[in-house]
Order: C-alpha cells, then structure tokens, then sequence
C-alpha cells in the first residue's frame, strides 16, 4: 500500500511540479496539548492542472528527483479565484 495524503499547494512556479504542504495535529504522549506540524511535499502533476492554494490528494511514488516522490491524483477543491 502506497500513502496517500491531501495538502494544500504553496507552489506551482516549476514545470510539472508543485510543494504540497501537510497539515498534521497530534496530542504530546506526555503533556497532552495538541501539536500542529506540517510536512513539505514536492509533488509531480504531468498536467500542470494544480494552482497554488488549491486542495490536492497526492500518492507515493518512486523516486523522480532527489525531492520529488509524490504523484498528483486528483484535485479536491480549488482555491477562489482573486481579480
């Protein structure tokens, strides 16, 4: 089974690439607080259909570059367009 996670896309300034930020909470095993953290992705979408702001699920993939290992699998909400 390959992970599949849904971020949000900060970048799409590269060719066939995005940065996909990870948001994730989890509860301190000690003190019991909730803990945000968020993990970077570099994601390949062959399209170019993703923009920045948008709300993607991405897969794990083979390496394609020393940072990328991530596919674009479907977009789940775009971001509203600015004038």
């Amino acid at each position: 089974m390959r992970k599949r996670l849904i971020g949000v896309v900060t970048s799409d300034k590269m060719d066939k690439s995005l940065r996909v930020e990870v948001q994730k909470n989890y509860q301190h095993p000690r003190y019991g607080k909730i803990i945000r953290s968020k993990t970077v992705c570099h994601v390949h979408d062959e399209q170019n259909q993703a923009q920045e702001g948008d709300s993607v699920e991405i897969i794990e993939c083979r390496p394609m570059s020393k940072t990328k290992c991530w596919n674009l699998v479907r977009i789940i909400e775009r971001a509203p367009e600015v004038k």
